[in-house]
């Protein structure tokens, strides 16, 4: 009895409960659906053991769509309970958690593998390579992420979620306030996650820089091919500060350790400092690929070559240089000193120029263009004024005297969404819907997604406009209740409109998938919005091989020069092509990795043992296996292109 009161929810609600049930019938579901149409052979080959970068990055994606309706749904029971005063709607316990998830949820489990999804698709395609470095890495990489999130996931009904806010700020941390295994899955989910991350940062930096197409120098490389790159880099430098952090806040939690304590020579501050040092970096880890898609769109839709493409390049190496110099701005009102917060404040400040030099790049593209307002347009158009209130509130809050007043109310809440929902959010569906084709073969619903931005668009407005205004008013952040004489009430409403608003939204963005698959055309060509760079020169859907004959560049825009400069793209004729095999070893470690740290959360010692020693196995099989790949004959590829191109 014992063994299993471990697993129990120290406070189990309906809501919880509710949530079990619905789990355990999506799994029989999902298990009776496989069995009944006989699919866990295709399931097997096609994905779970996949190495091909394409269909990595389509579990990726939708692996963050699943992701933001779950942090999406802790955010309206967050905006339902502060809708109206001294609401009973959550207690003070369940709301730490709820919102602790909602924001682990969705920076590292939403966002991350969004922007992941269109770095693993596109970046080959756009540098004309066959695939990834490592592909094998690649694969492993994304199983690790996904064990990552079901094991955050499965705390809410299996021992209780994390409840120390999603910065799990020490002491509050530690097992005197955060008695519970909850914040135990929060260091082991985000361990593994990072773990994944790391590896794609590394594979990604080998790829771009060692597998370019022939005469693909870097200044020639499209732009979102640049941001890729420039964020990886800041991942291979951020990501390893937040394990080290995780390592040890796991060493105090569960070895009594004193890194983060408050006595025995333990340094609080230091988990701050660890995590704003790889947190503010994350910022742009986010932003930077979401400015390159933003880049590929105006610059299509306008159809003119983006301006100022040296400026834009040097802006994103100026950014990744100032994002490790700004993570004391969250620290102003700590005590450290005049000195200290002046020239924090400077360098907060000056990170606004190179973004601000993006913004004007972009309107110069636009001016005289030809403009055409697609969906994804649509998104990247209204990007710009919502994107430049966020930031504006950035640099009032980059001011330190000026920051005693903002701290932790819902000004820096309304700031920090105002900036990642149109710098993020917008930027990955404005990619969902132009690199939709690429991947799927149709184009989703025009209608349906140009009504759906501007919903979405408005509803953000409406939900953290009116933050401001309380923020300033006094409302602290992470409360889960005020009195009505506080006068919130009017503004904390408003915000829950604005959110159920963009639950609206993302529910429309389901329904146009589930319309458009149903009914759009699939006879569209590979290159249905007339663009300028390489992944738009080979099929749609992409064959495996990518590019039947590798392409030769001699510009950014290398189709565009190809359409109507007529450069010759594909010289040479067809050739055999290597390709990596399958393998399973990367989903079965990565599930190696899942009981382990489920075994670490709940101390169980003899199962974390046996599985450390299967990851050890599993890397040393890796190891002494000689694996040299394969080929694709001649013939094949020649019946590959006729089929695609419907001959």
């Amino acid at each position: 009895m014992e063994f299993f009161e471990r697993f129990a929810i120290p406070h189990p609600s309906p809501a919880i409960y509710a949530s079990m049930v619905a789990i355990g019938l999506t799994v029989i579901a999902i298990v009776a659906g496989l069995t009944y149409f006989k699919k866990w052979g295709y399931l097997w080959r096609e994905w779970l053991t996949t190495v091909d970068h394409k269909h990595i990055g389509i579990m990726y994606l939708i692996s963050a769509l699943l992701m933001l309706f779950r942090g999406g749904a802790d955010a309206i029971m967050i905006r339902a309970q502060l809708a109206v005063p001294d609401n009973k709607l959550l207690d003070a316990q369940h709301y730490n958690e709820v919102f602790t998830t909602h924001g682990t949820v969705m920076i590292i489990f939403m966002a991350m593998p969004f922007i992941m999804a269109f770095m693993n698709y596109i970046v080959p395609l756009q540098i004309g390579a066959r695939d990834v470095a490592f592909p094998r890495l690649n694969a492993l990489s994304f199983w690790l992420f996904f064990m990552g999130a079901m094991l955050i996931n499965i705390s809410f009904v299996i021992g209780g979620s994390p409840d120390a806010g999603w910065t799990s700020y020490f002491p509050l941390a530690n097992n005197e306030f955060s008695e519970s295994v909850g914040t135990n899955y929060y260091m082991f989910a985000l361990q593994i996650s990072g773990l994944g991350t790391l590896m794609t940062g590394i594979n990604m930096i080998t790829t771009i820089l060692k597998m370019r197409a022939p005469g693909m120098t870097l200044m020639k490389m499209p732009i979102f091919t640049w941001s890729a790159l420039v964020t990886n880099i800041i991942i291979v430098f951020a990501f390893p500060v937040l394990t080290v952090a995780l390592i040890m806040g796991t060493m105090d939690r569960l070895f009594a350790t004193n890194f983060f304590t408050s006595t025995n020579g333990g340094i609080d501050m230091l988990w701050a400092n660890f995590f704003w040092i790889w947190g503010h970096p994350e910022v742009y880890i986010l932003v930077l690929p979401a400015f390159g898609i933003y880049s590929e769109i105006i610059s299509t839709f306008s159809g003119r070559n983006l301006y100022g493409y040296k400026s834009m390049v040097g802006s994103m190496l100026i950014i990744s240089f100032l994002s490790f110099l700004v993570w004391t701005h969250h620290f102003f009102t700590m005590g450290q000193g005049a000195l200290t917060n002046s020239i924090f404040s400077i360098t907060t400040m000056a990170i606004a120029v190179p973004t601000g030099v993006k913004i004007f790049n972009w309107l110069f593209t636009l001016w005289r263009g030809k403009i055409v307002i697609t969906t994804a347009m649509l998104y990247s158009l209204l990007f710009i004024p919502i994107f430049t209130i966020g930031g504006v509130t950035g640099v009032m809050l980059g001011m330190s005297a000026a920051d005693y007043q903002y701290h932790n109310t819902m000004f820096l809440v309304a700031h920090f969404h105002m900036v990642i929902i149109p710098g993020v959010v917008f930027g990955m569906l404005a990619g969902l819907h132009y690199y939709w084709p690429k991947m799927f073969g149709f184009i989703l619903d025009e209608k349906i997604g140009k009504w759906t931005a501007w919903i979405i668009s408005m509803s953000t407005l409406l939900a953290f406009m009116p933050m401001f205004f309380s923020g300033l008013d006094g409302q602290a952040r992470r409360m889960y209740t005020y009195s009505e004489s506080t006068g919130f009430g009017i503004w904390n409403m408003i915000s829950f409109i604005g959110a159920i608003g963009l639950a609206i939204g993302f529910v429309l963005i389901v329904y146009n998938i589930y319309y458009s698959t149903r009914y759009a055309s699939r006879d569209i060509s590979s290159d249905p919005w007339d663009a300028r760079s390489l992944e738009w020169a080979t099929h749609s859907p992409v064959p495996e091989y990518n590019f039947a004959i590798v392409p030769h560049v001699t510009s950014t825009d290398a189709l565009w020069d190809s359409k109507y400069n007529n450069h010759v793209l594909f010289p040479g004729k067809y050739e055999k092509i290597h390709m990596p095999n399958n393998s399973g070893i990367p989903f079965i470690l990565s599930c190696i990795f899942f009981a382990w740290g489920f075994s670490f959360v709940f101390g169980m010692w003899i199962p974390a043992i046996i599985t450390t020693i299967g990851i050890f196995i599993c890397l040393g099989h890796r190891s002494l296996e000689k694996d040299y790949g394969r080929y694709i004959s001649v013939k094949e590829i020649e019946e590959t292109e006729t089929k695609l191109r419907g001959v």
